[in-house]
């Protein structure tokens, strides 16, 4: 049967899902978390360029400060990735398989990818690097 709704009509009143604007505030946090942190890295990083493997390991056992905003570089980091990675999936992959499918590798990559980076550092901040 036709119908003879304009399609102004037809989407009015359906509204949004109400549930995009908390990802985009959770984006746009991680995203000022990060520009500290990563001015930091970048400090940390030409700091250590001159010296070896066990003058990085010092930098990073001596003092607490410098595992704790690695590891939240870290946990942030992957937080913001895995966030924008969903957000390009939802919008331009359609088929549902492929939407599942390319969700979950990337829940799967970053969760493991940053525990891997967690324990690491936590490894060598705890002295089992030695």
């Amino acid at each position: 049967m036709a119908s003879y709704r304009t399609p102004l009509g037809r989407a009015r009143g359906l509204g949004a899902a109400k549930h995009g604007v908390g990802h985009w505030i959770a984006e746009r946090i991680s995203a000022v978390a990060l520009v500290p942190l990563v001015i930091w890295a970048v400090y940390s990083a030409l700091a250590l360029a001159g010296t070896d493997y066990y003058g990085a390991v010092a930098w990073l056992t001596y003092s607490p400060v410098n595992p704790v905003l690695m590891v939240l570089l870290l946990v942030i980091g992957f937080w913001h990735m895995h966030a924008g990675v969903r957000v390009i999936v939802e919008d331009y992959i359609h088929t549902n398989l492929g939407k599942v499918s390319l969700l979950l590798v990337n829940l799967f990559v970053c969760v493991l990818a940053g525990a891997l980076a967690v324990f690491s550092i936590l490894k060598v901040a705890l002295g089992g690097a030695l």
